[in-house]
């Protein structure tokens, strides 16, 4: 397993971006836009880990700003907690057998969510490719949130 990132909502993301960026030090190292689901998505890194980053070997800090949503309280800022693991059903089969509720199944063969015993929501992802759609994951659905 590999720990990939930890995601923070920000209201204003060129706020949040000068305090990051321009007060704390780090450095930007990929930017995502999706104009249907009205988000940005902003990758930083330490600046010793930023080499590393740009070669996705280093954990960084997702900054997710929702468009349309610019005030976060009882914690909503804070996102989840990201890992890449070697094999995403085998991994969730592990988690399942161990009593862990599976809150978003891995249906695409990609991307799955879990939460700790405190409520913290972790990002499970597929290293590599997608693997093909598989039972009983597929018809699987969301339980609680994530």
């Amino acid at each position: 397993m590999q720990y990939l990132h930890t995601m923070v909502r920000v209201g204003d993301l060129e706020k949040s971006l000068d305090f990051y960026c321009n007060k704390l030090g780090l450095r930007e190292v990929r930017r995502m836009s999706n104009e249907k689901g009205r988000y940005t998505l902003v990758y930083l890194a330490a600046p010793e880990d930023e080499r590393r980053a740009r070669d996705d070997a280093a954990p960084l800090l997702e900054l997710t700003w929702n468009w349309d949503e610019h005030a976060y309280d009882g914690g909503r800022n804070f996102g989840h907690l990201a890992f890449r693991v070697d094999d995403i059903y085998a991994t969730c089969g592990r988690l399942a057998d161990a009593g862990v509720v599976i809150n978003r199944p891995p249906r695409d063969g990609h991307m799955a969510f879990i939460r700790s015993p405190d409520g913290i929501s972790i990002e499970l992802l597929q290293k590599g490719g997608s693997l093909a759609k598989a039972e009983p994951w597929a018809s699987m659905a969301n339980t609680g949130t994530w």
